[in-house]
């Protein structure tokens, strides 16, 4: 997936873009009850966005009649002649959870095949669950007075050829930051020029959007602490604070300490994830600290995720913010002044995909 953009961006914003913010699907929906959004999180994290990216008075967004509502409650007047809002630049990018997975998995949209009547089917019925999902998402954002707009990368013109990406429209995501709204974009099924169709993760998107448009920093909000040497579920299981990427995409552990470091790291991706799950996540994220972009990975609607939004581990980690920084090997050769021997980096060299953290059905 590797492009030309990643030394010169086509599209040059009037502001730079402060952060793309990718919700996990687990963090915000019910991963155990098909089409449940976890409504306590997503008001969480949406407030929490808010406060991150946005100054002023929150003036509400969302003008439609809801279920049991007989009218619509909205006083123009109210709004008049405010003056704009102040925002900084983001992106918010979501994945699917009990949304689109099912209708996926059960039709074999990511393994392509338009011309069978059952994979046609899923990619409507799973177009129909994500973007339902998006809408929701959107809606309670604009309830925070947040201006944003859903933008589906199958309508926008993004395609693939053998699941990577090979055409993607960012001037649609560009205008509308440049308007003053807010981009919020998700997985998605989208046709692929050898296979017929696949489904777009989220964390691919992310990754193609920072080498284009540059953002200070990407945080995924996730539904655990951040990454862990093994399942978070083991009782045994170690947070990886700090990690290093080198120039060839190979990770480094330097928080916890390499000494401290007894056990292999694993993999699992839940049975019915047709995005690659954290596998996806990981291998994503190293690229784009790889492009000097520093990545946090840590839980939604925490007081650490609120931190990491605002943009306060750019410098030092907190000994007591817990969290996964991930970030390109030259920012800590600086910080510490030296460089890793070969006998260490012998020792801690984690390759994705072969092997890394593993969370279960973090999309």
């Amino acid at each position: 997936m590797e492009n030309g953009h990643q030394n010169q961006p086509p599209f040059s914003l009037f502001k730079p873009l402060r952060c793309i913010v990718k919700l996990g699907g687990a963090a915000i929906t019910c991963k155990n009850e098909l089409e449940k959004i976890n409504e306590e999180n997503l008001a969480a994290v949406s407030a929490h966005l808010r406060e991150a990216f946005m100054s002023g008075e929150v003036v509400g967004m969302d003008w439609s009649k809801r279920a049991g509502q007989l009218d619509v409650s909205v006083d123009v007047d109210d709004i008049g002649d405010q003056s704009v809002w102040d925002a900084r630049n983001f992106i918010v990018v979501h994945g699917a959870g009990s949304f689109g997975h099912f209708q996926a998995s059960k039709s074999g949209v990511h393994k392509g095949g338009l011309d069978c009547s059952l994979v046609k089917a899923g990619f409507v019925a799973t177009r129909i669950s994500v973007t339902s999902l998006n809408m929701e998402i959107v809606r309670a954002l604009a309830q925070e007075g947040i201006p944003s707009i859903g933008i589906s990368p199958f309508s926008c013109g993004w395609t693939t050829d053998q699941r990577n990406v090979a055409s993607a429209d960012i001037s649609t995501v560009a205008k509308a930051i440049d308007s003053g709204f807010i981009p919020v974009l998700h997985g998605d099924a989208v046709l692929d020029h050898s296979q017929g169709c696949t489904i777009l993760s989220g964390d691919v998107i992310i990754r193609h959007m920072a080498e284009v448009l540059e953002p200070q920093y990407v945080v995924f909000l996730t539904d655990v602490f951040g990454v862990y040497d093994r399942p978070p579920s083991e009782p045994d299981a170690v947070l990886l604070k700090e990690i290093a990427v080198d120039e060839d995409g190979n990770w480094r552990v330097v928080n916890p300490a390499p000494e401290t470091m007894y056990k292999e790291v694993e993999i699992t991706v839940a049975a019915h994830d047709t995005t690659g799950g954290m596998v996806t996540k990981i291998s994503e994220a190293a690229a784009i600290a790889k492009l000097g972009i520093d990545v946090y990975i840590v839980k939604a609607a925490t007081e650490y995720s609120l931190k990491a939004l605002k943009g306060e581990m750019q410098c030092n980690i907190p000994h007591d913010w817990l969290g996964t920084a991930i970030r390109f090997m030259r920012k800590y050769i600086r910080r510490y002044n030296t460089a890793i021997d070969d006998t260490t980096r012998s020792k801690i060299k984690v390759t994705a995909p072969e092997a890394f953290a593993s969370v279960e059905n973090h999309h």
